[in-house]
Parts: structure tokens; C-alpha cells; sequence
């Protein structure tokens, strides 16, 4: 190294002073202190012997424990920290204010000195939140890194808003997209995507997604274990807790302003934006002409349906294309088909009906059908129903259909549709429902007319006429004993049935003192008179 070149200062050894020290001292007590002890101790720190006389002197006068003097250096008050956070972290101004107050028994040094004591006392990440707030001092934060686990462990949701404009009615909107994050292999799961902001509609749609697996929803998705969300509203209302407490998924609400607490999903909303928005046509955050007019103001903007579909491609490519240096170069694919963790899938019936809003009393359907909210809801199962109570359930911001259920056991009855809004097949299908209801009573109303008349049979001698449909005394005494809950046994009453006359060879029970015997009944025989005596 050039001599004139920069040393780079020598690490702090004081503590390992005070270990040498302290070793000296016992030594010196036990009297096995020796002149070469002293001097391999001088050689292990670079210094002369004398030095470390110096340093068990220094032990002594401060009852053993070896306690150099330290560098006079210059300690910035409280108030002149107040100074500082008041210029917002400026230094410079804020010694400029400080030598203009002339304070007295304030000390206060050179400009260079005055900036090294601040910078001793403030951390960077406390100088940075001074100049520029809470979010750049969080820059400065250490952050650890969790554990991957295995798939479906824990999953991350979040809404990012598209950095681009589409067009929706003739006017310009900015998308958003809900999605959740399998925090094992990086893949997404389910997402949902909505013109607005999105609401409890959103993060249900999108939880439906990422839980089902059946037809275009797989490979990915089930039930995971833990599910993380920010401090949104629309994460934590009662709707999506019950939906998620009704399959034991864990929700871990974090603290607010905290990206890092999930840092799977904030990836891929930082990657969507770097490699799918900033390529699409109406991309706010593209370079501008001075005043901010845009470079080609001109340019055709995307419809939404081709956003949805652009964004679906993005998806699948990310899943089943794009390696992951995280994931040791494989795919999320990959990643999730050579985790053999078993999965827990959830029926598409239990998620239609966990996944939707609960109206609060049962309604009555009437003759137009459920009314709610000032509408009519109707469907072909709901004929001959008139009368009956049900419950409804919706997705909210979704009124063209509600799902209707029994209130006393939940079973799912039908769904119902706005009378208003019906499609041309759904008014077929009412039709024919109502046209295969009348068939049926008419059918029933024959057959109890075809039942109701009598039919004689044909005689051929002079007789009275006899129905056909006549049974004998005996079926007809059963019948009634089956219509009243009757049994042969609770009717086998005393003299209901004669009983047969007893034989010789039977003992009868001898009467009473009192009782007498009539003469026709006298029991005959040697057994009667030795009885009397």
C-alpha cells in the first residue's frame, strides 16, 4: 500500500484490554506475574511493555477494573438537537441559528466539529426521517428474512393500482388488482381485478380464485394456513373473517405502514409494474414533455377486457414461466408440484357459500318473487313457493343475482335473479318451469280423479253390484287397526277371547277363605275335599 494512501482505523480493542488486564492482575496476585507475560501481552496488542505497566496501574487505582480515560469530544445538548429537528435535519442552518442565540454557558463549536457530534448522536435512519419523514427513515431499517416453509403455509394479499389508464364507458379509469401470493413458491394464486378501487367484492372474488383448484383455477391454491393482510378495511370485515374462520386459515393482521411484513406480495407488485405496465399504452409514469404533457397525447388506450386479458397472460407467465433466483432458478410451477405437502381443497359449494354477505332477516317469497332492496328476485325453482321463508345472501356491489337458502337448516334453495335484469334464457326457463308446475298439478289432479271414482264389476247372475276395490272384514279390520296405532295385543282383553276348557291333568289355584264357589264350578276329585279340610 501507498504510504501516502488512507489506513483504514484500527478496530476498538478495549475490551480485550480489560480480559488482559484482569488476567494480568490475578497473576500478579497468585505472584506468577513474570517480565515475559508482560511483554507477550505488549506484542499481542502492538504496544511496549511500559504501555502495559500503564494499563495495570490504571486497573489499580480504579479497584481493578481497567478504565482508560476516554477522548474528550464534543456532546451535542438537547436543545441544539431540538435546533436540528427543527431545519428538518440541516445542519448547517441549524449552527447558524445557534450562533446567532449566544446563549450563555453554551458552548457550542466549529461548523466541522458541530457536525460530527450530531452525526455521533443521530443514527442515519433518525437523520434521514428528519429531512424526509417516517417512510424515508424505514429505509435505513434492518429487516429479516422469513422462512419459506412449504405451499399453502402462508399466503400474502394485497391491491396494487395499475400505472395505466384504459378506457371503461368512454372514460379514462386506472384498474386495481387483488391477488393472493402462495409465500413458499412466489405464485399467485388468485387475483381480481376491478375498474375502482376494490371493496369486500374484490377480495372475495379474489379469495374464491386462489381457494378453488377445480377447471382453469389449478394447480395452485386449497386452504393455506395463514393468511397476512395490511390494515385495510376491506381485508378485515366480518364478511371475509367468516369466510376464512369457517376453514381455520389464520388472519395476521400487520402493523400499518409496514411493506416489509409482507414482502412476497409487494415483489410481484413491483414487478407487474416494471414488466407488464410500463410496455402498455397509457402508462402514467412514462416519460413527459416539459409542463408534463405527454409525448404522444394521442395514443389509443386499452380497454379494460384487454387489460383483464393482458394481465392474465402476465399471470401465467409468471407461474409457469419465469425462473426465480429465490427459488433456485425454478418456476413457481415447479416449485409447487416438487412440494409434496398435502393440500386441503375446499368444495366450490362451501366456497359459494362462506364467500358471500348474509342479509340479516329472512325475506318471503311473494308472488314477484323475494323483494330486496326495492327489487324483485326471482327463478323457476320458486314456483309453488309462494309463502315460504328464506335467507339471502350476496356479493356485495352485486345486486343482479343474490343465493337464497333454507333458514332453518341452510341448505342452498336457488339463486335469484332481478326480475328487471333477466336474460332471455332465464325468462325461457321460467316459462317452462311454470308451464312444467302446471303439468305436474294437472297430472296429480287426474290421477286423484281417476282414484275417486268407484268401478263395479261385471255380474252375470242377479246379485247387487260390487266394487271392485271391496275388502273382506279382516283388511278392513287391519287397516283401521294400522290407521288408529292400534296392535292385537293391547285388544286381547279379558272375555275377548273364550279361553279353552282345562284338562284333568291341571292344578287350579284354591280359592279363598270367603270365596265360594259356585255348584256347576266345584272342582271335582280327591283334590277339591282334601282341600276343604
Amino acid at each position: 500500500m501507498h504510504p501516502h494512501e488512507h489506513q483504514p482505523p484500527a478496530p476498538d480493542s478495549t475490551s480485550l484490554r480489560v480480559i488482559a488486564v484482569r488476567r494480568l492482575l490475578h497473576l500478579k496476585d497468585t505472584q506468577q506475574l513474570t517480565r515475559t507475560r508482560i511483554t507477550g501481552v505488549a506484542d499481542a496488542f502492538g504496544v511496549a511493555p511500559r504501555t502495559v505497566e500503564r494499563w495495570i496501574t490504571n486497573a489499580l487505582d480504579h479497584n481493578g477494573t481497567y478504565t482508560p480515560a476516554g477522548r474528550l469530544r464534543f456532546e451535542p445538548t438537547p436543545h441544539m438537537l431540538e435546533v436540528v429537528a427543527r431545519w428538518r435535519g440541516n445542519v448547517t442552518a441549524a449552527h447558524r441559528e445557534l450562533q446567532t442565540e449566544n446563549t450563555p454557558g453554551q458552548h457550542l463549536p466549529a461548523l466541522p466539529t458541530f457536525h460530527r457530534g450530531v452525526n455521533r448522536h443521530l443514527s442515519p435512519g433518525q437523520r434521514a426521517g428528519l429531512r424526509g419523514g417516517e417512510q424515508a427513515r424505514r429505509r435505513y431499517d434492518v429487516w429479516g428474512k422469513r422462512e419459506r416453509h412449504h405451499r399453502n403455509y402462508a399466503w400474502e394479499t394485497d391491491h396494487v393500482e395499475a400505472s395505466v389508464h384504459v378506457t371503461i364507458d368512454g372514460h379514462q379509469h386506472k384498474p386495481w388488482i387483488t391477488w393472493f401470493v402462495d409465500c413458499a413458491t412466489d405464485a399467485i394464486c388468485g387475483l381480481a381485478i376491478t375498474p375502482h378501487r376494490p371493496s369486500r367484492e374484490g377480495v372475495l372474488a379474489a379469495l374464491r380464485d386462489a381457494l378453488l383448484r377445480d377447471g382453469h383455477h389449478g394447480p395452485f391454491g386449497g386452504i393455506p394456513g395463514r393468511i397476512r393482510v395490511d390494515g385495510g378495511k376491506e381485508f378485515l370485515s366480518n364478511i371475509v373473517s367468516e369466510a376464512l374462520g369457517a376453514f381455520a386459515v389464520e388472519l395476521i393482521r400487520l402493523p400499518p405502514y409496514t411493506p416489509q411484513g409482507k414482502g412476497c406480495v409487494e415483489a410481484i407488485n413491483g414487478a407487474v409494474k416494471d414488466m407488464l405496465f410500463a410496455d402498455m399504452p397509457g402508462y402514467t409514469q412514462a416519460p413527459t414533455l416539459p409542463g408534463g404533457k405527454p409525448l404522444d397525447p394521442d395514443q389509443p388506450l386499452l380497454s379494460f377486457e384487454s387489460f383483464v386479458l393482458l394481465v392474465h397472460d402476465w399471470v401465467h407467465w409468471w407461474n409457469h414461466e419465469h425462473p426465480i433466483k429465490a427459488l433456485d432458478g425454478q418456476t413457481p410451477a415447479q416449485a409447487w408440484e416438487n412440494d409434496l405437502t398435502p393440500l386441503f381443497d375446499a368444495t366450490p359449494t362451501e366456497l359459494h357459500t362462506y364467500t358471500l354477505e348474509r342479509h340479516g332477516k329472512p325475506l318471503k317469497i311473494s308472488n314477484s318473487g323475494v323483494r330486496w332492496r326495492g327489487r324483485n328476485y326471482l327463478d323457476d325453482w320458486m314456483h309453488g313457493q309462494v309463502g315460504e321463508k328464506v335467507t339471502l345472501r350476496y356479493m356485495p356491489h352485486h345486486d343482479h343475482r343474490v343465493e337464497l337458502y333454507d333458514p332453518a337448516t341452510g341448505r342452498h334453495l336457488g339463486p335469484g335473479f332481478m326480475a328487471e335484469q333477466a336474460t332471455r334464457e332465464q325468462i325461457r326457463a321460467l316459462k317452462r318451469a311454470q308451464r312444467r308446475e302446471a303439468d305436474r298439478l294437472r297430472a296429480r289432479l287426474k290421477k286423484a280423479e281417476k282414484n275417486r271414482r268407484i268401478r263395479y264389476a261385471a255380474a252375470t247372475t242377479p246379485q247387487p253390484p260390487q266394487p271392485l276395490d271391496a275388502i273382506t272384514e279382516t283388511q278392513a279390520l287391519q287397516q283401521l287397526r294400522s290407521l288408529d296405532g292400534l296392535t292385537p295385543s293391547t285388544e286381547a282383553l279379558p272375555g275377548f277371547i273364550p279361553l279353552p276348557e282345562p284338562s284333568d291333568g291341571w292344578t287350579l289355584p284354591l280359592p279363598g277363605p270367603r270365596a265360594a264357589i259356585p255348584p256347576d264350578h266345584s272342582p271335582a276329585g280327591d283334590n277339591a275335599e282334601s282341600g276343604d279340610q
